[in-house]
């Protein structure tokens, strides 16, 4: 997904709601580059994603079917390719799990090589999906430029 100009590579198990949730993207404006396979190359220091030509621009939906979001939501709404620049894992929520809270953690998944930063959230009913992966899309592009709102808090908890 193109979110923001941020590259979200949605990840999680099958049935966890990751087409529901980059629908709701689509609907709210953002693109989608691939459901259910995304071919991932290196170029240098950077991954690009794309989908397989087969299966470009649709889209399965559990209840409804195959969908061509193109067709259906315009040109506007679907990319050819973007850059990998966050991992958005979702699982469903443990309680026994503790999940990171303040940003502090630092998680990596490693791609070919490249480590991208990663970010787990815990999916249950009721749970705004797509406003979250909008907030992570600019915080990523905020941490690209340097700014860190978890450090930032850190600094002035402790003083300078």
């Amino acid at each position: 997904m193109d979110v923001f100009g941020a590259g979200i590579l949605l990840t999680g198990n099958s049935g966890v709601g990751k087409s529901e949730t980059a629908m709701e993207l689509i609907k709210r404006g953002h693109r989608l580059v691939a459901d259910d396979s995304v071919l991932i190359k290196r170029v240098e220091k950077e991954l690009i994603g794309t989908a397989p030509e087969r299966i470009r621009y649709f889209m399965e939906l559990r209840g409804i079917g195959i969908i061509n979001v193109k067709n259906m939501y315009g040109s506007g709404s679907v990319l050819g390719e973007k850059e990998v620049e966050l991992v958005f894992e979702m699982e469903p929520w443990r309680r026994d799990k503790e999940y990171d809270r303040i940003g502090g953690e630092k998680n990596f998944e490693e791609i070919l090589g490249v480590k991208v930063p990663k970010l787990t959230v815990p999916v249950s009913p009721g749970r705004n999906l797509a406003i979250l992966i909008e907030v992570a899309a600019r915080d990523q592009r905020l941490k690209n430029m340097g700014y860190d709102a978890a450090q930032e808090l850190i600094q002035r908890t402790i003083g300078r």
